[in-house]
């Protein structure tokens, strides 16, 4: 007798979670790496990480995709391969409201650059530092021209070659652009998980979702 007043309950309870909005969060960064350096397995496995990453916070199924540029015959500019905007943080903060502004006057700083977990990630002055960002990018987010290694074999290597990367907490070793580039500061020793925890990084990158 006591089995429709449950079943009831139960239809309610169904319909709060049906209705229960989902994380509105839409940029973090990746709160771990690929372990294998500058290997990411590609656009597609840093695209997969991505979207890894943000489903075990329920964010996930929003086309995520990793800032990163690629080069050679089938390049792409990151700036190209993240939506058209805004992006928020897990905090519901503003980064940007589009690609020209994110490339420009964005709200990008150490407390708002925060992981898939809403946690700040270490910058300049805290052990270890962790500030470098894998992009391949320059700083209005192309593809770097040079003829060296700019994308750690696009994205494939964990050994020889470099990655161009930015600062998510703004500081540097100088008071200059490049310090305070988010997306292009310097070349990295290498890409292995060791050269780039020698020059102030862990493989860890942007992501942006692009719906």
């Amino acid at each position: 007798m006591h089995r429709l007043p449950r079943l009831c309950a139960l239809a309610v309870l169904l319909a709060g979670c049906a209705s229960a909005p989902s994380n509105p969060m839409s940029f973090f960064v990746t709160s771990t790496g690929s372990g294998k350096g500058a290997d990411l397995g590609g656009l597609a496995g840093a695209d997969a990480h991505c979207e890894k990453l943000a489903a075990s916070v329920g964010a996930g199924g929003k086309g995520w995709r990793a800032y990163l540029s690629t080069t050679g015959a089938t390049g792409v500019n990151a700036r190209d391969r993240i939506g058209s905007g805004p992006w928020v943080n897990a905090k519901g903060v503003l980064i940007a409201s589009d690609v020209a502004s994110l490339h420009g006057n964005n709200k990008l700083s150490k407390q708002t650059a925060l992981t898939e977990k809403g946690e700040v990630i270490n910058g300049r002055g805290d052990t270890p530092n962790t500030h470098d960002m894998l992009t391949g990018s320059t700083p209005d987010g192309r593809a770097v021209a040079d003829a060296g290694d700019s994308t750690c074999g696009n994205w494939t290597r964990s050994g020889e070659g470099s990655a161009w990367v930015g600062h998510h907490d703004r500081i540097g070793l100088r008071d200059d652009d490049a310090s305070r580039s988010w997306n292009a500061s310097h070349p990295s020793r290498g890409c292995s998980q060791d050269a780039l925890k020698a020059t102030g990084g862990s493989g860890l990158f942007y992501c942006f979702a692009t719906r």
